[in-house]
């Protein structure tokens, strides 16, 4: 029996077999957060709007985009969020999330940008902190992430 399945699917190549493995396997919403640092040392952290209001602070986050690397995410992301360039570097934790989410992070350095324009529909305020002085209300696993980097 395993060797006809087995000769079925080799049979069956390219698009419908893509099909198969589309239906059968679970779908995730990939969130990418960057943990941004500057030349000090010093970390991005933002309020953000739509966040619980005992813990809006934490680091730029957001959903991958179809065809986009996740290194692309971050990037796009922080420019999205603030109008700052970024310089994607290691990654730093793959799990899973609440529910159906995949979490990933990369550690990432401030490149420039100029001033920060902060994106008003989503972030009220943005802080470059010092790893030891970080503001009530941060998320814990973000608080976990700058303490381990």
């Amino acid at each position: 029996m395993k060797r006809l399945i087995a000769r079925l699917w080799r049979g069956i190549r390219g698009p419908v077999q893509w099909r198969l493995l589309y239906l059968s396997q679970a779908k995730f919403i990939v969130g990418v957060t960057g943990v941004v640092r500057d030349v000090d040392g010093n970390v991005l952290l933002l309020r953000h709007r739509f966040w619980p209001e005992k813990r809006p602070w934490g680091l730029p986050t957001g959903g991958a985009k179809r065809g986009e690397t996740f290194q692309q995410t971050v990037v796009r992301e922080v420019r999205e969020e603030t109008g700052l360039e970024v310089r994607v570097g290691e990654l730093v934790l793959v799990r899973s999330g609440f529910r159906l989410r995949v979490e990933i992070a990369y550690a990432a350095t401030y490149t420039g940008g100029g001033t920060m324009r902060l994106n008003a529909m989503e972030i009220l305020e943005a802080r470059w902190c010092a790893p030891d002085d970080l503001p009530e209300g941060l998320l814990e696993s973000h608080r976990q992430l700058i303490e381990s980097r």
